[in-house]
């Protein structure tokens, strides 16, 4: 029995328990949940059921209780029901009902843990969004690895999500990218506000390779081409690398489009509609402070020029314009002062800045190589990037490192650690659960044990206490998917699959043996456990790809 199927049980009690009192039902509500107590001394689940209806009903919360736990003791896979404090319902099932779930799982395959709780919103991610004058840095890296688990997550509750990554290919520091390229044709030192670092020279060279009539160019000219053709190949560059960490964009959006396509006059034209613009000393000035903003924000300066914050507006209408009810926008930590701006702009434009945009903001990120920090790119030459995180620990530690920990806590990355074959490095320790799986898996086929049809499934036999263990902690998948896609938490799922179901199966494994010994006789106790042996296996591969991390099948 699956936590939603006993409480449609639960709830049904209450409505049985009604009519019998004459009680109006419409006080009862369409759905209910059950949660694992902190103590499983308490029980398999619990439910508050009877303290949120008493109020409601004028019935004291004990008596209400004592009522639903008679009603529910008669229900089919409940073994017992006892009443704690104040009116909670501890419940126990029988084995053969908590042993079902491992059936379940087995046959709901890759769907398991998937749900429509989100079904009906349309979102719109955007996260990395690094300017194209460089590699991702480890701090976009991050990004990268959340943001991606975050749109699977979003996906998997019934969301449709349409990921983005937002090219800031126009503005002074594109302008900056193209003087170094230049100067490092030239064979001379960057610019003082310019780009340092190999991959300037490399990219400066595959510039004049591809263009060669660029050396006979006055430095004008020169610089444009390096400016379009620069950024070309690093956009390339950086597309790439993202693949490779498997992050792949539905849309990557040229804010030089916004410009060329006059988005910022239509945004303009749109806020002057609204009512929140005005004219001061020569510049269009947005009255953000109107909605809680710290000072009004200039869009248009006094020379004609665009502010980057009226870029910000007139992406943000594009993406409000293409039907996205919610725009979620994640930021690094330097970008903490952009989230009262552009709440006011969301309400500026006439939304509800706590509905339709969100801003996530995440901290900062440091390698550490023998316990000190690693500062310095062999090619950026200033940062950490994406690729020497990967060279480092791999692509599947980078990714599970990177999401296992809530986005607004500063994290150190351990070289040492995460390359560790050893149970310390949590992506070893889950990742060999999923290799064990398997192995028990293929070791069970050779020696003739075949978990066999389902209708022979003997789950009553799951009745040791570590594999009634395991099956709380399998049951609670489909919960800690929808929390962490609707607190935007992907770190709740990797946190689960290492405190909750390596942690279970490991102490299943020591206690329960699936195989049997010798010439030992294959019995449904084997089989039994095969099949709990197999949900374990497509939990904790659910899970991962849901972290964008490889469930290999040996290690």
């Amino acid at each position: 029995m699956t936590p939603a199927e006993l409480a449609s049980v639960v709830l049904a009690a209450a409505h049985a328990v009604f009519e019998q009192r004459g009680l109006d039902r419409a006080a009862l509500p369409a759905s209910t949940v059950v949660e694992r107590p902190r103590n499983p001394e308490h029980g398999d689940y619990a439910s508050t059921l009877a303290l949120q209806l008493s109020k409601k009903v004028g019935v004291p919360p004990r008596e209400l209780a004592t009522a639903l736990a008679d009603e529910l003791g008669r229900a089919q896979g409940v073994k017992s029901v006892e009443i704690a404090g104040p009116g909670f319902l501890n419940i126990r099932l029988d084995a053969a009902a908590a042993g079902q779930l491992a059936r379940v799982i087995v046959e709901t395959g890759a769907e398991y843990g998937r749900s429509d709780r989100l079904a009906g919103e349309k979102i719109n991610l955007e996260f990395v969004s690094a300017n194209p004058t460089g590699p991702v840095h480890i701090g976009g890296v991050r990004w990268a690895a959340v943001g991606d688990a975050l749109s699977r997550l979003l996906r998997a509750t019934g969301a449709d999500v349409g990921t983005e990554y937002y090219f800031n290919d126009a503005g002074s520091q594109i302008d900056r990218f193209a003087r170094s390229l230049l100067a490092a044709a030239k064979g001379e030192p960057a610019p003082e506000d310019g780009y340092g670092g190999a991959y300037i020279a490399e990219i400066a060279a595959e510039v004049q390779a591809r263009r060669p009539e660029v050396r006979s160019l006055d430095d004008d000219a020169a610089q444009e081409v390096f400016r379009v053709e620069g950024v070309a190949l690093m956009f390339d560059e950086i597309r790439s690398s993202l693949r490779d960490f498997g992050v792949e964009f539905d849309t990557y959006f040229n804010e030089k489009d916004l410009h060329d396509r006059g988005e910022l006059d239509l945004a303009l034209n749109r806020l002057r509609e609204q009512g929140h613009l005005y004219e001061s000393e020569g510049a269009t000035w947005l009255r953000t402070t109107d909605f809680g903003d710290d000072k009004d924000r200039v869009l248009r300066k006094s020379n004609g020029e665009w502010t980057y914050f009226a870029a910000d507006c007139a992406y943000y209408l594009d993406k409000r314009e293409r039907g996205f009810e919610r725009v979620v926008i994640m930021l690094g930590a330097d970008h903490h002062g952009y989230i009262g701006r552009m709440k006011a702009m969301s309400a500026c434009f006439g939304d509800d800045p706590e509905r339709n945009l969100e801003i996530l903001i995440g901290q900062l990120v440091n390698l550490l190589r023998d316990g000190a920090p690693m500062r310095m790119s062999k090619r950026a030459g200033t940062v950490i990037t994406l690729e020497d995180l990967v060279e480092a620990i791999g692509v599947d530690a980078s990714r599970y490192a990177l999401a296992r920990y809530s986005s607004d806590s500063p994290i150190d990355i351990d070289i040492e650690l995460w390359t560790r074959a050893t149970r310390d490095n949590p992506v070893y320790y889950v990742q060999y659960v999923a290799a064990r799986t398997a192995g028990v898996a293929r070791n069970a086929a050779e020696v003739g044990l075949v978990p066999g049809d389902a209708d022979a499934f003997r789950p009553e036999l799951l009745d040791h206490e570590k594999e009634n263990e395991l099956l709380k902690a399998l049951a609670e998948f489909p919960a800690v998917v929808a929390t962490a896609a609707e607190l935007r938490e992907p770190h709740r799922v990797a946190r689960y699959l290492e405190e909750s179901v390596a942690a279970s199966y490991h102490r299943f494994y020591d206690n329960c043996r699936v195989l049997p010994l010798g010439d030992e006789k294959i019995t449904d106790l084997h089989r039994a456990r095969l099949w709990l042996n197999n949900a374990t296996r497509t939990v904790i591969a659910n899970g991962l790809y849901l972290l964008g991390v490889s469930a290999p099948e040996r290690m």
